[in-house]
């Protein structure tokens, strides 16, 4: 049998290696490497760097080459990841190819990205969350000012469920007092993850996965001799990754990196010495200019081109810069003629040199889109011969990876200016037809069945309808400019990764272009994105300037009052919803964002108004009922409440967060068993949701069946070990049962989590009470009564809770007279029935723990009754 034909992908790899010329100093620098045990390698870092065109990439391939020559397991990473989460997902895709599977991670990262969409789900449904048993105080939220480690924690998690206004998932610190404002939303979030591996993953999805990828890192070490990592175009992405590889490389803050793995950063600047200053002593320091004379004449003798005369042109044409060097040897000129005139450009001596005019046209006409594969190849050149496509990945200045080609940027920057300049007529027909060739690719996909979210949640739709976009933008500007704006309120709508890669897409249309509309546009969008709120200074942009229609503007204002109503700014929410509405009355979104604003607010007929609208406008939108009956549940509206959420179910029969909603309506009423049919419902359907399973240990808990009220208590407990109002339910049951050794472990373990939980101070002082330890109880007494006191002087949305929770604890104390007066006063202010409910049902539950005075309590919860009874207006 005959030798193997090789592929053409292994002719152009072989070519491009025999023909390496230059850079060997550097090359051996990393190369040097391979020859040392991995113990003795101090200086593991490789950071190329220069400017556009000296050829960083070229020797990133080339090194890439040598490390598989070595056996080295290799993976390669570029500007076309948005975050590092995509970064590890590129990595473990190439490892896989190279038999090097990383298994875990891959299955850690689809549990981090099915978790991740579950939170943006559940994240529009905690509003009937607020009345689950404390309520802000008992979630640790409102305004009680945080404690440095609280705050540090609530900002990673509220960056990663997007509660935080238009930050993404990797961004620097925050505002305190912003990520104070949605801490109580994040906790109510805690317990709707199927484990506390799970909430520690979309909280902190680099402190989940990071260990896991370099546990299979490790594993990929042993089987391989070398790692080899490499980041090109690190000018784009490293301000995306610079702190985590800093971390993980040089302080192990994710777990311990194999001594056999090995980096290298290419891009055009130095490294941003406020993250690597300490560490530049393990870096090798490769910094590339123009290739020198000597390099560059034996480049050429290389291709042999040595008349004396051809070489001086050349040389003088180029600059030296390698792109160009390559570009013109390539045609092998025999003399100074064929050079040509050295005052043309690079572009014009290639083209001079190829005869075949189906081959100049080519070459041109697809330097127009940004990167290319074969059928878009077809759809630039309009020709159907794949052996020409062979010919144009074959050309010096075209590198190609997973099946995709791009043109170096010098190269494709010079054929873009030559083509606008010669025809502008031809450069729109050209980019019209590649516009209409991705939106072909875009309904192509609309004729199949669109996700649950609609297409704009499909990352393939997602990136026709970008490029799309983009080609209309370089085909006349100044028209598609409006529609790409507003395609960027679509985009900020998935998220700020999506909203930067359109950002950076406009960014190279208005270089490819040379629009200077779009130009001073991408300026202003990327100042708003390096602001320390991107997203709401994103939208402001686009709200300060007229290119956005009436729609686009209520839209914007829509997504402004979202980002302002999760960070609790609610008046400012209102401004931008009521301003929404003006525009376009008629969207159900916005009454609906406004009504969660309103009920958040506590302003319940406000929200009532907002979310009826809502339905109107959207009469099958199980969400927008549901809703209501949350507004419904917390006013203790009960049937009204059971009305919406049963229309909702019928809606929708398998949205577990609606069924669980509706027992606990039912466990406010009283109807136990009811209740409980609900909640087996929700566990059934999502049977790892801890905020079900403690709704129904505590509806056990009020039935007296305190053995399966525990099962349930920790089993949600085990799901999230973290989980405060668990544990606190639980400790409460133990002391129910006498167990009061258990209840102050529990109650301790709360407080420890969460030491500004007013209400966990508050139940230990209650069980040091009974198991008469006075010096301790009056700590206690005085620690949640402070806590309860800074909550009502910050003046929030939590400060009736905090009312009503300080009368509690006088009441628990028999300080009758206190706790009579303070209650008048709390009262006179129409606080919500739901948190006189509440308040009702802990004196209860106080009554039978301590034995309090009969005719004291008694004349209190008539007080109370009397006021959940009387109609609204009254009050």
């Amino acid at each position: 049998m005959g030798d193997r034909v090789p592929t053409r992908r292994e002719l152009i790899q072989q070519r491009r290696r025999s023909g390496f010329v230059g850079r060997q100093g550097e090359l051996a620098s990393f190369t040097e490497a391979f020859g040392q045990a991995p113990r003795e390698v101090t200086q593991f870092l490789f950071h190329i760097h220069g400017p556009a065109g000296v050829g960083k990439s070229t020797l990133v391939r080339q090194m890439e080459t040598e490390a598989r020559d070595r056996q080295a397991g290799t993976g390669y990473v570029d500007e076309s990841v948005a975050d590092v989460v995509e970064a590890l997902e590129a990595l473990s895709g190439q490892f896989a190819q190279q038999g090097l599977a990383l298994k875990d991670f891959d299955k850690a990262v689809g549990a981090y990205r099915q978790r991740r969409h579950e939170a943006a789900i559940a994240a529009g449904s905690v509003g009937a969350e607020a009345a689950d048993g404390r309520g802000e105080s008992e979630a640790g939220g409102g305004g009680e000012p945080p404690s440095p480690g609280s705050v540090v924690a609530a900002q990673v998690g509220l960056v990663a469920l997007g509660m935080i206004p238009g930050v993404g998932a990797f961004t620097g610190p925050l505002d305190p007092h912003q990520v104070a404002a949605g801490a109580g939303q994040l906790k109510r979030l805690g317990g709707r993850f199927r484990s506390a591996d799970d909430l520690e993953m979309v909280l902190a999805p680099l402190r989940a996965l990071t260990p896991v990828f370099l546990k299979d890192l490790a594993e990929v070490a042993r089987r391989r001799p070398w790692v080899v990592l490499f980041f090109d175009t690190y000018e784009r992405i490293g301000p995306l990754l610079d702190v985590w590889l800093r971390d993980t490389l040089m302080l192990a803050r994710y777990g311990d990196v194999p001594a056999n793995v090995l980096v290298v950063l290419a891009g055009q600047t130095r490294l941003d010495v406020r993250v690597w200053a300490d560490w530049l002593d393990l870096t090798v320091d490769l910094p590339l200019e123009v290739f020198t004379e000597a390099e560059a004449r034996r480049y050429l003798a290389a291709r042999h081109i040595s008349d004396e005369q051809v070489v001086e042109v050349i040389l003088r044409l180029s600059g030296r810069l390698p792109v160009l060097l390559s570009l013109l040897a390539e045609a092998r000129p025999a003399t100074a003629e064929d050079v040509g005139d050295p005052s043309g450009t690079a572009v014009e001596r290639f083209l001079k040199w190829e005869t075949d005019p189906a081959r100049r046209s080519t070459a041109l006409a697809c330097a127009l889109p940004a990167e290319l594969d074969e059928d878009l190849y077809r759809a630039a050149a309009q020709a159907d011969t794949a052996d020409m496509f062979d010919w144009l990945r074959s050309l010096p200045f075209v590198s190609e990876r997973a099946g995709r080609c791009r043109y170096h940027d010098v190269v494709r920057d010079a054929m873009l200016r030559l083509q606008r300049q010669q025809s502008p007529a031809r450069w729109s027909a050209q980019h019209a037809r590649l516009a209409a060739f991705h939106r072909d690719r875009r309904t192509a996909l609309e004729d199949g069945t669109p996700p649950a979210d609609g297409w704009w949640d499909d990352a393939s739709w997602r990136d026709y309808r970008l490029q799309e976009t983009c080609h209309h933008l370089c085909a006349s500007p100044q028209a598609a400019l409006p529609g790409a704006l507003r395609e960027l309120l679509d985009a900020y709508d998935q998220g700020l990764p999506v909203l930067r890669r359109w950002v950076q897409a406009l960014t190279q249309a208005g270089r490819d272009a040379d629009a200077p509309d779009i130009t001073v546009w991408v300026q202003r969008l990327h100042t708003a994105l390096g602001e320390q709120d991107p997203g709401t200074a994103f939208l402001t942009v686009l709200l300060a300037g007229d290119a956005l229609s009436a729609e686009s503007r209520s839209f914007a204002y829509l997504l402004r009052g979202r980002e302002h109503r999760n960070a609790a700014q609610y008046p400012a929410a209102l401004t931008d919803y009521d301003r929404s509405l003006e525009l376009n009355p008629q969207v159900a979104r916005a009454y609906y964002g406004r009504g969660l604003t309103h009920l958040r607010m506590e302003h319940y007929e406000q929200a009532l108004t907002d979310l009826t609208r809502a339905i109107e406008i959207e009469p099958q939108s199980a969400e927008n009922i549901a809703g209501r009956g949350n507004v419904y549940s917390v006013m203790r509206r009960h049937s009204d409440a059971l009305t919406d959420y049963n229309h909702a179910i019928e809606l929708n029969p398998d949205k577990a967060w609606i069924i669980a909603n509706r027992g606990y309506t039912y466990r406010g009423m009283g109807r136990y068993e009811d209740a409980l049919t609900e909640f087996d419902r929700a566990i059934e359907l999502n049977p790892d949701e801890a905020w079900s399973i403690t709704n129904r240990g505590q509806t056990y808990r009020s039935m007296g069946r305190y053995d399966n009220a525990l099962t349930d208590f920790n089993h949600a407990i085990e799901l999230n070990p973290n989980y405060v109002w668990a544990i606190t339910n639980r400790g409460q049951t133990y002391r129910s049962m006498g167990r009061y050794d258990n209840a102050l472990t529990d109650f301790n373990h709360a407080i420890e989590i969460d030491p500004d939980d007013g209400w966990s101070w508050l139940e230990l002082a209650v069980l040091y009470q009974l198991i008469g330890k006075d010096s301790e109880k009056a700590e206690a007494w005085r620690k949640a009564e402070e806590l309860f006191t800074a909550v009502i002087a910050g003046n929030t949305v939590a400060t009736e809770q905090a009312r009503f929770n300080l009368f509690v604890s006088w009441c628990a104390r028999s300080e009758w007279e206190k706790a009579t007066r303070h209650l008048r006063e709390i009262l006179a202010g129409k606080p919500s029935a739901r948190l006189a409910g509440e308040a009702l049902a802990d004196v209860q539950d106080l009554q039978q723990a301590l034995r309090l005075d009969q005719d004291r309590i008694a004349a209190v919860l008539r007080t109370l009754e009397t006021y959940m009874q009387t109609p609204p207006d009254v009050y």
